[in-house]
């Protein structure tokens, strides 16, 4: 590891140090559009969190940012009130481009904004694919300030001249270790090739490894890095527990006498396939317990049904893939179950990320077999933090 981080150029990055960065502890202090201060407060933020406190005005200030900080402390506001800021309202056209690696990220963002910018009449656009490509051309025809999308989508509406590029002043990549991975890598080149050419270029992220860090330097320049120390990641209101698990089968046995502990709250289990989550669904349901499930196999329209109800509280058990680890923010969920253990340890505080969102409490428990012992040290180790084994009351730390 440490040769090659030695190999990193990181010349081009200015970090943020303690003493060196700008901390503006109150909305009113940031000389914001009186409008969006006031959808701030409708919202409900009374005061900026430590990224907000440090992260909106560069980014206002038209500086290429990367922006590290963990899940649930408000990256997606951060991002959304500076895009609100940088906008010239009187202007119809997309301004800022946030792109994101799953659709229901998109979506939260454009509802974020929506509500953040309830007083400016802003138009955003969720542009995704599963959905109707009429709507895109409606939407994008009648003008959008900002829209938040996928990339493959996004690259298409480009590439067919319905999305105009011409007045783009700010890109967003959230989950920016995500988006400059393999898999969407190629999309995202694309994408900035059709850009202005002094587009602003924001990276948001709570895990940004060196090798991504490396590849910034081919579109961002020098950029004002915020960062979270790595042992500051854990959240400080996460109590992280595990649970021995002699076999894989005695897995679904140890959930079922949960299962009472689980609905005190809304809970999330995390599974490593899609497959798996169809089973231990369909298993639970035998069982006469209630769950919904979501993954990436499934229509959009389900998933967002799905969520809507997990949301509203009608399901209070949601068993899911990886792909809700990154950012969905769903109110109240205090207890995160890794049935299976996550396959890298960045996707570890993504996951237990889904509790003790902005500064409220919550549970993460580990189920660990034998040959997982290692993974778990591993992530204690990395992050500095602890994981005990699961006490008989944990009903009464949720």
């Amino acid at each position: 590891m440490s040769d090659r981080l030695n190999q990193v150029d990181l010349s081009h990055v200015e970090f943020d140090t303690s003493d060196g960065v700008e901390v503006v502890p109150t909305f009113n202090l940031m000389n914001l559009r009186e409008d969006l201060i006031r959808g701030i407060f409708a919202y409900g933020f009374e005061r900026p969190s430590a990224i907000q406190q440090r992260a909106i005005m560069p980014m206002v200030k038209g500086r290429d940012v990367i922006a590290q900080a963990q899940s649930g402390t408000g990256k997606t506001a951060t991002i959304s009130i500076a895009m609100l800021q940088r906008i010239d309202m009187a202007l119809r056209d997309t301004q800022v481009l946030c792109l994101s690696p799953t659709r229901e990220l998109a979506v939260q963002i454009q509802k974020v904004v929506l509500a953040l910018g309830d007083y400016l009449n802003v138009q955003c656009h969720a542009c995704v694919g599963g959905t109707n490509l009429g709507e895109d051309l409606r939407k994008l025809d009648f003008g959008q300030h900002i829209v938040s999308g996928t990339p493959g989508r996004v690259f298409d509406m480009i590439r067919r001249k319905i999305l105009r590029t011409r007045n783009i002043k700010t890109l967003v990549l959230d989950e920016a270790d995500e988006m400059l991975s393999q898999g969407f890598k190629k999309q995202i080149y694309n994408i900035y090739r059709f850009l202005p050419p002094a587009t602003q270029v924001i990276l948001i992220s709570a895990t940004l490894p060196h090798e991504i860090l490396e590849m910034t330097n081919k579109f961002m320049t020098n950029p004002f890095r915020i960062i979270v120390k790595r042992d500051e990641l854990t959240l400080e209101d996460i109590k992280q527990f595990f649970v021995a698990v002699e076999r894989e089968e005695w897995k679904f046995d140890t959930l079922c006498d949960l299962y009472d502990t689980l609905t005190i709250t809304k809970a999330v289990i995390f599974c490593s396939t899609r497959r798996k989550v169809d089973w231990l669904t369909e298993k639970m349901r035998e069982s006469n317990f209630t769950v919904s499930s979501m993954h990436g196999d499934m229509p959009q329209k389900e998933r967002d049904i799905i969520m809507k109800e997990f949301h509203g509280g009608q399901t209070r058990v949601l068993i899911t893939t990886d792909i809700l680890a990154r950012g969905i923010d769903v109110q109240q969920v205090s207890l995160v179950i890794n049935y299976d253990l996550p396959i890298n340890r960045e996707l570890y505080i993504h996951r237990i990320g889904r509790s003790g969102r902005f500064g409220r409490k919550g549970v993460a428990i580990n189920f660990v077999k034998i040959d997982d012992v290692r993974i778990l040290r591993d992530i204690e180790q990395y992050y500095s933090t602890q994981i005990d084994e699961m006490p008989m009351n944990v009903a009464d730390l949720i």
